[in-house]
């Protein structure tokens, strides 16, 4: 009797795979489409929500003066975009472990991982607050302006408590992603960016309180959403992948840090170099100006990347799943689906950015000089979403392969003091990269990989 039931087992698997290839092209994009969108959506969301409360700070302290404006940008484009790229590259490690532990169902690992990462992450804070300290004279050093520099690190001090709340906030959205708990980071994200608003209005607008008004209502906005999920985490929100907290998370932390370091490699280049941009455009004649318009751009510019980042944040969680499941052709799918997906937002965006580019100004500022150096800038910058629409997508299955050892970036150098020849620097240094990652996506070999992740 037993043989008998073991004959039609076998049969029974034998026939899933050609089950599986009957199915329309149709019905397999929906399937995947809703996989994916069950970890994009909630994490575009998040990551719209996050930046926007430091894209809305900026907006805020446009209108309290060109200077403060600048100074802002100065110090959020250079200094807190090296060390948030740093953060975030490291983070990005804990999306691909604990999506394979949770797609090979080693459900208590993940509680273990996320403290291990707030270990490595904690201590590269720490090595990062001297440059917010000393950013006056660092910036000073660098070439920029001095009155801009010496507003730039008067705000970078106020930036200090919020790269702490960095640390528990990219980890937290990578652990709970994971486990496709992502509706729990929107609900205390998107709450936190109506209440920056507010706030933010009551202390810019309504009490006048300037820039110091500004920063405060941003670090209490920063800190809400990681209080909230430190609450539903210890609280018994996770209650299969958080067991309490452990001595194991400080062991095999080399291994860890290794894999970060791996995974960072190529999010920390493609910041840095925005800031290497910004850097440059203080060294001009009209600093205060080519700042504020390069700045807004490209603070635009990332606010649309956040679709393509939570975008990226789902290909990994898809692909870690599969691999860790072992299923080779579900993973190839996946990525396809996501990359065409992403895509096709990336063509909508791109219209949208070149219909609207002096509307959206006005958002920032109200300086005609300004306005008028943005709209110089869109065209270029428009091309560059196009391509940053693609590019982090593939970038999101290579870290999550670990295959970023392969990657590489050009070096670039501006033959004169053009704005506009920083921001076509820009477009070639992403048309580079997107060849280089779909050179390699399309030279993987799946069946290798799936049989490493498994």
């Amino acid at each position: 009797m037993s043989n008998r039931d073991e004959e039609v087992n076998s049969r029974l698997v034998s026939l899933l795979p050609k089950e599986e290839e009957e199915h329309s092209l149709s019905t397999r994009i929906c399937a995947e489409s809703k996989k994916l969108w069950v970890v994009a959506g909630p994490a575009i969301l998040t990551r719209f929500a996050v930046v926007g409360v430091l894209i809305s700070t900026q907006a805020f302290l446009g209108h309290v003066g060109s200077l403060e404006l600048a100074g802002y940008a100065l110090s959020f484009t250079v200094i807190d975009r090296f060390a948030v790229s740093i953060l975030l590259g490291m983070a990005s490690a804990l999306e691909t472990l604990c999506g394979q532990a949770f797609g090979a169902k080693q459900y208590h690992m993940l509680g273990v991982y996320l403290q291990r990462s707030w270990i490595m992450l904690f201590a590269c804070v720490i090595v990062l607050v001297p440059v917010f300290i000393f950013a006056t004279p660092l910036l000073e050093l660098l070439g920029q302006d001095k009155a801009i520099a010496k507003e730039a690190g008067i705000i970078c001090l106020w930036f200090i408590p919020v790269i702490f709340s960095h640390i528990f906030n990219f980890t937290f959205q990578m652990y709970l992603q994971s486990q496709s708990k992502n509706m729990v980071i929107s609900y205390f994200s998107v709450f936190s960016f109506m209440f920056h608003l507010f706030l933010s209005w009551l202390m810019v607008i309504k009490f006048s309180w300037g820039l110091h008004g500004a920063m405060i209502a941003m670090c209490i906005s920063m800190w809400f959403p990681v209080i909230g999920q430190f609450i539903y985490v210890l609280c018994g929100g996770c209650p299969e992948t958080w067991k309490g907290f452990s001595w194991s998370a400080f062991s095999d932390l080399g291994l860890v840090a290794k894999l970060s370091l791996s995974s960072g490699l190529m999010i920390c280049l493609e910041l840095w170099y925005n800031s290497i941009l910004i850097l440059l455009t203080g060294n001009m004649e009209n600093a205060e100006v080519e700042l504020d318009a390069l700045s807004i751009c490209l603070n635009l510019s990332g606010w649309a990347m956040m679709i393509f980042v939570g975008l990226l944040a789902a290909a990994g969680v898809r692909v870690a799943n599969e691999l860790g499941a072992g299923n080779a052709n579900a993973t190839r799918f996946a990525i396809v689906n996501v990359v065409s997906t992403s895509a096709i937002i990336g063509v909508v965006i791109f219209v949208l950015f070149l219909v609207f580019q002096r509307s959206i100004a006005f958002l920032f500022t109200d300086s005609e000089p300004v306005l008028e150096a943005v709209a110089d800038l869109s065209p270029l910058l428009a091309f560059t979403i196009l391509l940053q629409s693609i590019q982090p997508v593939l970038s999101g299955y290579l870290i999550t392969t670990n295959q970023y050892n392969h990657e590489f970036s050009f070096p670039s150098y501006p033959f004169d003091n053009s704005i506009i020849l920083l921001a076509f620097m820009l477009f070639i240094y992403n048309l580079s990269n997107l060849c280089i990652i779909n050179y390699i996506n399309r030279s993987s070999s799946w069946s290798r990989i799936t049989k490493n992740g498994s």
